[in-house]
């Protein structure tokens, strides 16, 4: 049966991404995607509707288009992107107007799946040593960025209550490095800067972005309901993913660490964004076994993440990065998908 799905945060990193592998995958009929920004990289055959950050118009487009499956990739994890009130209003706003659309009335939504973090977990001296899924932090929130993820899981816990019909899948995705996607952690690495709190060596998970998105695109095609972990086998010490990467740590003090990563952000020296600065005190695990037993099969442990991501960012200082950007023209593309003028290749 044809599938139609709707992917959220389609000019983010991951949306463009996701509609990519969705457009490989032939029982998938129909692919929109939003954002307030174009795609920026090339799709076939997804359509871009330009909406809102609060996705304000969300309930129209998916009576609309009768989509069966919403994505939502765009949930912001690193609040060095935006001011806190656009973060709750991309966070908290638009997944509850996406919630509202998906259990309208006369809904055609069937599954939701939903890219979260394990920031969720916090990161704290009583921590476990691995968080299962159904295991609650240590410590209340402090960061606006945990708050505010919390708070959505919160709701799309009480929307799989209320429609029990619909599947819903949340993933929790640990810190992620790959050949190009760009974070607070990746963009250390690749400068050659690790930042280190004296005194602690804390142990990091990480996952490869292309099993982020293979594993978004395996629950949104497989209808896995549930919750789970999504990371690599194993964690690293701090200073051995600075070392593997060529990167130099750059000490910061135990007490006050806080104050002293103001001017540091502010001089714009390093992004130090306050959910990761109890992360490279304590660090982080997540079990993973869950998604496993569902059937998902990852490519790469925590060390491999890391040793492919040290290896593309070697080759960048190198070479330098030739990649073309990719700018969508609107009629350029409706040209290429629609002209008879136009000889297409069977897929």
């Amino acid at each position: 049966m044809s599938r139609r799905v709707l992917v959220t945060g389609l000019g983010t990193f991951w949306g463009g991404r996701m509609a990519q592998a969705l457009e490989r995958d032939p029982d998938i009929d129909i692919i929109v995607g939003l954002d307030t920004t174009e795609p920026t990289i090339p799709l076939e055959r997804t359509e871009y509707v330009r909406a809102d950050q609060s996705y304000s118009i969300l309930a129209r487009i998916v009576k609309a288009t009768q989509v069966d499956t919403i994505v939502h990739t765009f949930l912001v994890v690193d609040s060095t992107r935006m001011s806190g009130r656009s973060l709750h209003e991309i966070n908290v706003i638009g997944t509850m107007n996406l919630l509202a659309a998906a259990s309208a009335a006369d809904t055609s939504v069937r599954q939701l799946v939903v890219k979260s973090s394990s920031l969720v977990y916090g990161s704290s001296y009583l921590d476990p040593v691995w968080f299962r899924e159904e295991v609650g932090r240590s410590r209340p929130p402090r960061t606006r960025v945990e708050r505010s993820l919390l708070e959505v899981e919160g709701y799309l816990r009480d929307f799989a209550d209320d429609n029990p019909h619909v599947v819903v899948t949340l993933l929790r995705f640990a810190n992620v490095l790959g050949t190009d996607i760009v974070t607070p952690i990746s963009t250390w690495l690749d400068r050659g800067l690790a930042p280190a709190i004296l005194g602690f060596d804390p142990l990091l998970q990480f996952v490869e972005e292309d099993d982020v998105v293979r594993a978004l695109e395996f629950v949104a095609t497989n209808q896995v309901p549930g919750t789970y972990n999504v990371a690599g086998d194993g964690r690293l010490p701090w200073s051995e993913v600075a070392a593997i990467s060529g990167a130099r740590t750059v000490p910061l003090p135990p007490v006050l660490t806080g104050l002293v990563a103001g001017p540091i952000n502010r001089f714009g020296i390093l992004d130090l964004p306050p959910e990761v600065l109890d992360l490279l005190r304590y660090g982080r695990g997540v079990d993973n076994r869950r998604l496993k037993e569902a059937g998902f099969d990852y490519r790469y442990t925590s060390a491999g993440a890391v040793e492919n991501f040290a290896r593309a960012s070697r080759l960048r200082h190198t070479v330098g990065d030739s990649r073309p950007g990719y700018r969508y023209e609107r009629d350029v593309e409706a040209f290429f998908r629609h002209s008879p003028a136009v000889t297409r290749t069977p897929q």
